[in-house]
């Protein structure tokens, strides 16, 4: 009896098998050879070597003009053969397809990046690559991680083993009911007292409400949401006033009619960061990599932070 074992399997190469369709299809190993283009010696060679990584023939050679043909072992070689091959030839296809960047890719993002910013990311991504992957996922927790994301967008720097890119300052700036305030920049001593609308105390707000602290004025803060479009509403209603970064006050869908302001601060509070992170020492694939030099071509067409608004 001869027994196979699990080493002497893992010997027999895909060429092997490749070359043993091709005899079981032609009939010989002539017109095996033929087809795939090499010598009837290497074909013979390789179904030796298979021969002997399995433990016995899997041809019948009768010679002559007869066709050679499949003994009992070479039937279940075959059909586990032909299984692998297609295998194989789809693990290549998905490897090209990767490196052509029609992969998967994770993106982490937020509000003012999710309106602005990443529609022409994703547009773009998809236009290059129509078979791509893209998830997002919106969240703004004051401890954001990495995990599995391949890129994820803050305002701000993030904790841990990554590394990042800053993509642009985004400059806060006043919202407010027409009328509220005279035209032009409004010094911040005019906030002391005010009604204003807010985000929660997440991300880079309180540091942002902390510098209006510093400058002596205390807002009334009388109503928080994290919904931008929220927040304009309610200043628009006559609310209050709101501090928001450029971002939140540029993205489409904006409300641009005559029933709010938008006013340069003075002087102008420090401007929110906005970085995009991925883990450190990371190799990117195609697509994450395409995302990134994406992203920095889009900011770089906005337009820059309105002066005088």
């Amino acid at each position: 009896m001869v027994v196979v074992t699990l080493a002497c399997v893992i010997d027999v190469e895909l060429r092997h098998l490749a070359a043993m369709v091709a005899i079981a299809e032609e009939g010989s190993f002539g017109r095996a050879a033929v087809r795939l283009g090499y010598t009837q010696s290497t074909v013979s060679q390789r179904i030796a070597a298979l021969e002997r990584s399995v433990g016995g023939p899997v041809f019948e050679r009768p010679g002559g003009p007869k066709p050679v043909r499949l003994t009992p072992l070479g039937s279940v070689v075959l059909g586990q053969g032909r299984e692998l091959l297609a295998k194989a030839e789809a693990l290549a296809h998905a490897v090209d397809r990767f490196k052509a960047g029609d992969g998967r890719i994770d993106i982490g993002t937020f509000q003012s990046v999710s309106t602005v910013i990443l529609p022409s990311v994703v547009s773009r991504l998809r236009a290059e690559h129509p078979g791509c992957d893209i998830r997002l996922f919106e969240e703004e927790p004051e401890q954001p991680r990495i995990g599995d994301l391949d890129l994820l967008f803050y305002d701000g720097r993030i904790d841990g083993d990554v590394e990042h890119l800053k993509l642009l300052d985004d400059p806060y700036l006043l919202v407010a009911g027409a009328g509220a305030f005279p035209d032009g920049p409004v010094p911040l001593e005019r906030l002391d007292g005010a009604p204003m609308v807010a985000w929660p105390l997440t991300c880079d707000q309180p540091s942002m409400e902390q510098a209006i602290a510093r400058s002596g004025a205390r807002p009334q803060v009388v109503f928080r949401t994290a919904v931008n479009d929220a927040l304009l509403s309610m200043v628009r209603a006559g609310m209050g006033s709101a501090v928001l970064p450029w971002l939140a006050i540029t993205g489409p869908g904006v409300p641009t009619d005559d029933r709010f302001r938008v006013h340069e601060l003075r002087p102008s509070l420090p401007a929110r960061e906005i970085h995009l992170h991925w883990r450190a020492g990371r190799t990117h694939s195609p697509l994450a990599a395409r995302a990134i030099e994406i992203a920095v071509e889009v900011v770089a067409e906005l337009a820059p932070p309105p002066v005088g608004a």
